[in-house]
């Protein structure tokens, strides 16, 4: 039987040496106006995500560039106060664009695409990015890995394909939980399953 102390301790380290690892897909983040005329309405929770206060949306939408386009694409809520599409390079490619390397929130001169939602279309004039690979941490955290925020650190990603990723940039808040972000191109080159770790080297 297992004793519920060891097993709080295991747990209590694992949280001082690694994070978990998450693979982010394609995704679209839109203003509340946006979400009106796409859908009609505003955006709709269907699941809790794992920073606090971010949630998939029961909304889609075709994502359109110069050269092709991506159907079914997830939206994630809250509204936000710029659009914001979310891409891996090879998704670039296929849309027939060459999406800036990022972090979340800079669109300034990125490349825009046509958004088809059920009620209606937005033509974004920019806010396509693939997002710098980072990893989220509470401020506790932060000061238990010895790291601050906009800090870029080398992270070791224990999996199938065992792989350690330069320039991963910090960001702390209180309102996060501890994560690492890649995308799904980071993701396969490292053979991702659901529930690995990273470990930020010194």
């Amino acid at each position: 039987m297992e004793n519920p102390q060891i097993g709080a301790l295991a747990e209590a380290v694992l949280g001082r040496l690694f994070v978990e690892v998450e693979a982010s897909g394609r995704h679209v983040h839109v203003t509340a106006e946006q979400a009106r005329e796409l859908f009609g309405h505003a955006l709709t929770p269907k699941r809790p995500l794992s920073q606090p206060g971010q949630y998939l949306a029961e909304e889609r939408v075709t994502v359109k560039g110069p050269k092709g386009e991506f159907q079914n694409v997830a939206v994630l809520g809250p509204e936000r106060k710029e659009a914001q599409v979310e891409i891996s390079l090879t998704d670039g490619r296929t849309l027939g664009i060459d999406p800036p390397v990022r972090l979340s929130g800079d669109v300034r001169n990125s490349p825009g695409v046509v958004l088809v939602g059920e009620k209606g279309t937005v033509a974004l004039e920019q806010g396509v990015i693939t997002a710098q690979r980072h990893i989220h941490l509470t401020p506790e955290a932060a000061a238990g890995f010895g790291v601050s925020h906009a800090q870029t650190v080398r992270l070791q990603v224990y999996s199938r394909r065992p792989v350690i990723f330069e320039d991963v940039a910090v960001r702390v808040s209180k309102d996060f939980a501890p994560s690492v972000h890649l995308d799904y191109d980071e993701a396969n080159a490292c053979g991702f399953q659901k529930g690995d770790l990273g470990r930020i080297l010194p």
